[in-house]
């Protein structure tokens, strides 16, 4: 893999070099920073060049994604969403995925269909209101796996974060989650000594 500068990327894309730092900004293609560089994976390039490609030969198969962090209610925040991505839409919307759980939580029963319908052909682009929809992490790895299908992930709105109670409950389920392997670890040692303890109290039972 190599590190390109913008210069280099743009022209391998065939755009101009605004247009690519353009790109960057919005989220529609991974850059790393080398002192005050943006500097592009060749590989992300490739994807990238690719799934132009497929674009021009392609129709434009979207699937929206909305999701909410609580496991009831707040269906309003799911329609909203849903009415913005519609309005927006300059395709054929294949289908709408909704999903409910932190954006930490990656077995989403939602976000596993939109993997199932990227990998089989069913889209072309998935689409997001904000990227924390997605995921609160890991953001640009579903992208680059979603390239590799020809797939482009576009957020509406790129640059805004979620709402603060989201965060809040984010950081709490990561502390919950801390907290029970931590206590599952505890468990499983107390467990061992207890048993440790027993054996020694049975063999010096039976020596007394």
């Amino acid at each position: 893999m190599e590190l390109l500068r913008m210069s280099k990327a743009a022209k391998r894309l065939g755009i101009h070099p605004m247009t690519l730092r353009q790109w960057a900004l919005d989220g529609k293609i991974p850059f790393v920073w080398v002192g005050r560089e943006r500097r592009f994976s060749s590989v992300d390039v490739e994807n990238r060049k690719r799934a132009s490609d497929f674009s021009t030969s392609r129709p434009r198969l979207e699937l929206l994604y909305v999701r909410v962090s609580g496991s009831s209610g707040q269906e309003s925040f799911l329609e909203a969403q849903e009415s913005e991505l519609r309005a927006t839409s300059t395709g054929e919307i294949v289908k709408v995925v909704k999903d409910r759980g932190s954006a930490l939580k990656e077995n989403r029963p939602g976000l596993n269909r939109v993997l199932a319908m990227v990998s089989d052909g069913s889209v072309t682009v998935v689409r997001v209101t904000h990227e924390d929809r997605l995921a609160r992490f890991g953001v640009s790895w579903l992208k680059r796996l979603f390239a590799v299908y020809g797939v482009t992930v576009e957020v509406l709105h790129p640059k805004k974060l979620g709402g603060r109670d989201e965060l809040l409950e984010d950081f709490v389920s990561l502390v919950t989650t801390f907290a029970g392997r931590l206590y599952g670890m505890r468990s499983a040692e107390n467990r061992k000594r207890l048993l440790a303890e027993s054996g020694q109290c049975s063999d010096q039972d039976r020596a007394a």
